[in-house]
């Protein structure tokens, strides 16, 4: 192999495959490693999930070019404190994910919050209202946390306090392009992301339910994957 050759790593149930128009973005449920493939790497990676247990890929939405002209507020939005019971709760759920994220393996670290923000995927669907005062207690409490609360912790905190009082969530994470990256929100009973900028629409989700079943007769809709399964390309 030459020196420049990528190691592609091993498709498992646990890596998903996101297909922009250009690039294959793999995620590795596990252990958080994110790696961009492009060209014949992408053509083989494609080829080796035929005949593996990983979840098909996700075609993602392609994102209005902003140029990088995108806003961002260059402050935090104030937010009204919530209830005592629910700064409490929402301290408890934060500092379990913070515990969560430190404690054990740093190559593991993804995969325990994924987890844990997962925890009440069977349980009844928490209302609109519930889930957004969920979310803003956990935003609020973070503002006095001396420790990094971005939005993969923030997500989780609130799934997890919403599973403490006996209602689910929808956790999700997904990826957008212009430039490629990822993000992790809740949605509430309808679909819709809470408390969320609206670009966060411009995100699909690569971890929905729908995702963890493969099906044997599915062919993933992307240029690469017709020619992986040219005469050929039938190996890694």
């Amino acid at each position: 192999m030459g020196a420049n050759a990528v190691t592609l790593p091993s498709p498992t149930r646990h890596t998903r495959t996101a297909l922009t128009g250009r690039a294959g973005v793999i995620v590795n449920y596990r252990t958080g490693e994110t790696v961009v493939l492009t060209g014949d790497t992408l053509t083989r990676w494609l080829a080796s999930l035929e005949h593996s247990s990983a979840p098909a890929p996700v075609a993602i939405r392609e994102s209005k070019v902003s140029w990088g002209t995108n806003e961002t507020a260059a402050r935090l939005e104030s937010v009204s404190p919530p209830p005592w019971a629910w700064r409490m709760a929402a301290a408890a759920a934060l500092l379990t994910t913070l515990a969560a994220r430190e404690v054990g393996r740093p190559g593991k670290r993804f995969g325990r919050l994924r987890r844990l923000a997962e925890t009440g995927r069977d349980l009844p669907a928490a209302t609109t209202a519930h889930a957004r005062l969920a979310l803003l207690s956990v935003r609020w409490v973070a503002r006095v946390f001396p420790a990094r609360v971005a939005c993969l912790e923030e997500s989780t905190a609130a799934s997890l306090l919403l599973a403490l009082g006996g209602r689910g969530s929808a956790w999700r994470h997904g990826v957008a392009t212009d430039p490629i990256r990822l993000h992790a929100w809740i949605c509430d009973i309808h679909g819709r992301p809470v408390e969320e900028p609206e670009h966060t629409g411009d995100y699909t989700p690569i971890n929905e339910p729908t995702d963890l079943k493969r099906d044997p007769h599915a062919r993933p809709a992307h240029p690469a994957a017709r020619q992986a399964r040219q005469p050929g390309h039938d190996q890694p």
